[in-house]
């Protein structure tokens, strides 16, 4: 059968990098449990094991797999119904000077679990750089857009003013707090080594005759060769799967970020202010063709929220594991784990595709600021009157009345907002009829939301992209679909 008559995943097929899809191939797994078994047996036979290295040359010239390595792995799993025996099977034949070797002392989880931390530790190591990439392209459209004020929406509703620069500060404070809880849970991964069945070690104390500090220094051996800092120091059979539920959480978290900016983007769409690429050829909607649907931010929402619901799954598994080990973790650890990086570098190469290419529009948003900023600005003409010794309580209730009429005529006959010609004409105001288009200035309803946004550029994110200099690049993420 071809790829077109089974299902495959989209997150695989559709929408990841090359890279992300093959770090969790069989391929990929298979030939990672054959260099697991290689740092085994050249650990074992530094230690005095009575290894030849015969069997360490074969091993190391069958790492990677050929079709028919598969295809016998495959076949001696339908008889023995255990993956890694069926792949210890298979190593055997294609280096059969290692055929009685492979696997000493090791229990299935040396393979699997190694695998997956070396996994995880990848993984890790293909999505911070993407992550990084976009913060900083983030904060090159922040300060690009410090000084251009909008409406702020508090309850979606309009309120005083921000501006664009300043409101993408946000997003980039989010995303560099995942920065910091994946760059934390790549940091803390441990290695689980060479610890026996059911984490004691005794298989490895059996063959080396009792000698405690021979197991110790095979467990050291194996950890540095696979370039792990440390090995956990206690495990069951397996190593705690709260490792598994600390990575999927904090990329779970990022998950709800791409939510929180995908529907931030959409909102502005909506409104006709900002709006993501789109391509000349772009098609919107098969039947409206005028249509720009904001199909990478709906995407990255979808998808956010399937990476966010991952970490339930990885908390449920941890703490349903029974005493040293259950098996119930496996079919789906097999599925959460490639999906929650899949997911993970998806939504990076979206949003690193939309930072990308922003588009503003100041025309627009400066109608909806003077379509709104009337009402706002009632309280700097308030306090302007008190200032020429008007009384406030009058100043308030002629603001009060001429308002209630202004937003009648907006509300009930669809017209423009006419409060600014009513204060005009209003002899009342009459002391500040000259300075009320000074008052109206937008820029003056901003606060510091320029100046926050370059010193939190020049601080905070500046600080935290250092480490990542050398990968930072213009470079887009190109999309599949």
């Amino acid at each position: 059968m071809s790829n077109n008559d089974i299902y495959q995943t989209p997150l695989a097929s559709r929408y990841a990098s090359p890279e992300m899809a093959q770090l969790f191939s069989n391929k990929t797994r298979f030939r990672t449990w054959r260099q697991l078994w290689v740092w085994l047996a050249k650990a074992e036979k530094q230690l005095g094991l009575p290894i030849p290295d015969e069997a360490i040359t074969q091993m190391e010239a069958h790492l990677d797999l050929t079709p028919e390595d598969f295809k016998v792995a495959e076949e001696e799993e339908k008889r023995r119904r255990h993956d890694v025996m069926a792949h210890v099977h298979a190593f055997g034949q294609v280096a059969p000077a290692a055929a009685g070797i492979i696997h000493w002392g090791a229990t299935s989880c040396y393979c699997t679990d190694n695998a997956d931390l070396i996994f995880l530790r990848r993984g890790l190591e293909i999505v911070l750089p993407k992550l990084a990439n976009v913060i900083h392209k983030l904060s090159t459209f922040a300060v690009a857009h410090k000084d251009l004020p909008a409406l702020g929406y508090t309850h979606y509703q309009p309120a005083q003013l921000t501006t664009v620069g300043k409101r993408a500060t946000l997003w980039i404070q989010d995303l560099l707090w995942d920065l910091r809880n994946l760059t934390r849970a790549h940091g803390d991964l441990g290695f689980r080594g060479a610890k026996g069945t059911t984490g004691t070690q005794a298989s490895f104390l059996a063959i080396f005759s009792g000698d405690h500090d021979k197991v110790e220094e095979l467990d050291r051996l194996i950890t540095e060769m696979a370039g792990f800092e440390y090995a956990y120091p206690v495990t069951s059979q397996t190593y705690s799967r709260k490792v598994d539920a600390d990575v999927i959480s904090a990329m779970s978290s990022f998950g709800a970020t791409c939510q929180r900016i995908g529907g931030d983007i959409r909102h502005l769409a909506a409104t006709k202010e900002m709006e993501e690429p789109f391509e000349k050829d772009q098609i919107g909607s098969s039947a409206m063709a005028y249509k720009r649907n904001p199909m990478r931010s709906e995407r990255m929402c979808s998808l956010g929220r399937h990476l966010a619901n991952l970490c339930k799954d990885a908390l449920d598994t941890y703490s349903a594991q029974w005493f040293e080990r259950t098996l119930d973790d496996s079919a789906i650890r097999r599925i959460d784990i490639p999906h929650a990086f899949l997911t993970t570098d998806v939504l990076l190469r979206i949003l690193d595709n939309v930072v990308s290419g922003l588009v503003v529009y100041p025309a627009v948003i400066a109608r909806r600021i003077r379509e709104e900023l009337p009402f706002m600005a009632t309280e700097n003409f308030i306090m302007r009157m008190v200032a020429l010794g008007a009384s406030r309580q009058d100043a308030h209730e002629r603001i009060r009345v001429l308002s209630h009429e202004a937003s009648a005529v907006v509300k009930q006959q669809g017209r423009d907002n006419d409060l600014i010609d009513r204060i005009k004409k209003d002899e009342f105001f009459k002391p500040i009829w000259g300075e009320i288009d000074v008052l109206m200035d937008p820029k003056t309803f901003v606060g510091r939301a320029p100046e926050q946004t370059v010193r939190f550029v020049e601080r905070e994110v500046k600080t935290a992209l250092a480490p990542w200099a050398s990968v930072l690049s213009g470079e887009v993420s190109e999309l599949n679909v």
